[in-house]
C-alpha cells in the first residue's frame, strides 16, 4: 500500500520529532478543538483551532463536565487554561490546570472577522464538496 500524504511520516521516531519541534502555527491547527451539536449545525464546521475567549465544556478526565471560558493557550505544552480549573498548591497558591484541546467542546465562539471569514471558507468548501457529488 502506498502512502496517502507523502508529506507525513509514518516512522513513530519522525512523527514524534515533527510533532514536539512544530512551529507556532501548526501547533495553532494541532491544538483543535470539536464544536458542540448546535454551533456545528450552524456553521457547517466540525473542529476550530481553539482561540483566547472561547467557552468550552470539558469531556474527559476528573474535570469532566466543568465548563468555562478560556483564559490561556499555551502553544508550547499543548495545553489551554479554563478560568475555574485550578489547583491549590501545597503553600496554597492556586495554579490553573492545563488541558489538551481535543478533551474539550466548544460551546460558545469568539468570532472575529478573520474567525468568521476562516468558517465561511469551510463552509463554502463542504457545500461545493456536497454540490460536486450529486452531479454525477
Amino acid at each position: 500500500m502506498t502512502k496517502i500524504n507523502t508529506n507525513l511520516h509514518s516512522s513513530r521516531r519522525k512523527s514524534r520529532k515533527a510533532h514536539f519541534t512544530a512551529p507556532s502555527s501548526v501547533r495553532r491547527v494541532i491544538m483543535s478543538a470539536p464544536l458542540n451539536k448546535e454551533l456545528r449545525e450552524k456553521h457547517n464546521v466540525r473542529s476550530l483551532p481553539v482561540r483566547k475567549d472561547d467557552e468550552v465544556t470539558i469531556t474527559r478526565g476528573s474535570h469532566k463536565g466543568r465548563e468555562g471560558q478560556i483564559s490561556s493557550v499555551y502553544r508550547l505544552k499543548y495545553v489551554i487554561h479554563v478560568k475555574g480549573v485550578n489547583r491549590e498548591k501545597t503553600n496554597g497558591q492556586s495554579v490553573p490546570i492545563g488541558i489538551h484541546p481535543s478533551k474539550v467542546l466548544i460551546t460558545k465562539l469568539k468570532l472575529d472577522k478573520d474567525r468568521e471569514s476562516m468558517l465561511e471558507r469551510i463552509s463554502r468548501g463542504r457545500e461545493e464538496k456536497k454540490n460536486r457529488g450529486k452531479e454525477s
